[in-house]
């Protein structure tokens, strides 16, 4: 089963993650972390990657409809978007929120799913 919602983009690392972030708050979602994960590898073990940035996209009246169905789903949020260097483009990633529903079982998760891929694919799409 697929997991991510996938955009490639011929812009550079930092334009990409200045995109990402508007297209992200257009749609609702606010930034709650934020991992360089290049910068972490590099200073704890000296490996030296592309520019890969983690950020957790959260969309603060989804995710209470989601807790209040089930506590649990805390550990499958935020929602994380991935921007990273791969070549010569720019990849922007995000976690299927279906996934949540998968995982779980629990099919009162489905619409708040849905109303959130239907975020996370307009965000997306709005890069392209």
């Amino acid at each position: 089963m697929p997991y991510d919602r996938t955009v490639r983009l011929g812009a550079d690392f930092a334009t990409a993650v200045t995109a990402v972030r508007n297209a992200l708050a257009d749609q609702g979602f606010g930034i709650l972390t934020e991992i360089d994960v290049k910068a972490t590898l590099k200073a704890k073990l000296g490996y030296d990657m592309e520019d890969y940035l983690i950020l957790g996209a959260c969309n603060p009246p989804l995710a209470h409809k989601a807790l209040e169905i089930d506590r649990n789903i805390g550990l499958l949020l935020p929602c994380n978007v991935v921007v990273r260097r791969d070549g010569d483009m720019t990849v922007v990633q995000a976690l299927d929120p279906g996934v949540m529903v998968t995982l779980t079982g629990l099919p009162d998760l489905r619409p708040i799913a849905t109303d959130a891929t239907a975020r996370l694919d307009t965000a997306l799409a709005s890069l392209t």
